[in-house]
């Protein structure tokens, strides 16, 4: 897609982060937007900030990870818009756990939002995207959908089931030829509240002996090096050039590189520093 000029974009996790800098980027650039979160406060004060830039913007409270709501919301983008050409599947949350004692509705919780929360997504609105002849499907993995770390299994088994899902998804579009196409999306350590809003579970303070709250601020130290307004801007551009994959950020990029060269010998080195620094 080489111009959003008059399109109409689809955002979830709209509220704040990188949800809120795409929308108003996409606005600058004269895109309509209809937003969704179940931050409603936050939600109110994106709109006001895009619609500084004389689009159209709808919002809405939804909960990606009920798939009637996501469905009902998709048809209503419709009805208020006319059409939706762009899905961004943004929404996401963290959680801090060890595998063998994560309990299983935090489990069952991420796994609703960051991955069946992008494949309801998509399918409520590929079918719409396809209507309007030309469009595109974002999903948001991570850095972390492209390597482990201990403490994040739950969080990695999330990012890396979008990562499959999308990949698959755009090779079943290209043998299509709809006109609509998919990027995943693997941000680095982006300056938002996933951390901080992150849940911890007891585990991490009873393994290690740092309370959860400390490990919380090293992890948003660790997802502290990209601006979320220069994630935007990175994400949009791997759109325009319908990019498969966009690395996120310099240690996306890096970190990348370390695993394609190592494979599985990256293990014991995100191991090492774990010990080091975030778990210790």
């Amino acid at each position: 897609m080489k111009d959003f000029r008059n399109k109409v974009a689809a955002i979830t996790g709209a509220a704040s982060g990188m949800g809120r800098t795409l929308a108003v980027q996409l606005a600058q650039r004269g895109c309509h937007l209809a937003l969704s979160d179940v931050n409603e406060a936050g939600l109110a004060e994106t709109a006001q900030l895009v619609r500084q830039h004389g689009v159209t913007v709808t919002t809405v409270r939804v909960n990606v990870a009920d798939r009637e709501a996501m469905n009902a919301w998709a048809d209503q983008v419709v009805r208020d818009h006319g059409k939706v050409n762009l899905i961004f599947n943004n929404a996401g949350v963290a959680l801090g756990a060890f595998l063998e004692t994560v309990k299983p509705e935090d489990f069952e919780w991420i796994m609703g939002i960051n991955f069946w929360g992008v494949v309801w997504g998509t399918q409520a609105f590929l079918p719409h995207i396809k209507r309007a002849g030309e469009g595109h499907v974002i999903n948001t993995s991570s850095l972390f959908g492209l390597l482990a770390l201990p403490t994040q299994g739950t969080y990695n088994a999330s990012k890396f089931a979008v990562r499959g899902f999308t990949e698959a998804l755009r090779q079943e579009l290209d043998l299509e030829k709809c006109g609509v196409s998919a990027t995943c999306v693997h941000p680095g350590g982006i300056r938002t509240n996933i951390a901080r809003d992150a849940k911890m579970d007891h585990s991490i303070e009873a393994r290690t002996g740092s309370s959860a709250q400390a490990a919380k601020a090293r992890f948003d130290k660790l997802l502290n090096t990209t601006t979320a307004e220069s994630a935007a801007r990175q994400i949009l551009k791997a759109v325009e050039r319908n990019q498969r994959r966009v690395l996120v950020g310099p240690d996306a990029k890096f970190l990348d590189t370390v695993v394609r060269l190592l494979g599985g010998w990256y293990q014991p080195l995100t191991t090492h520093f774990a010990k080091k620094g975030m778990l210790g």
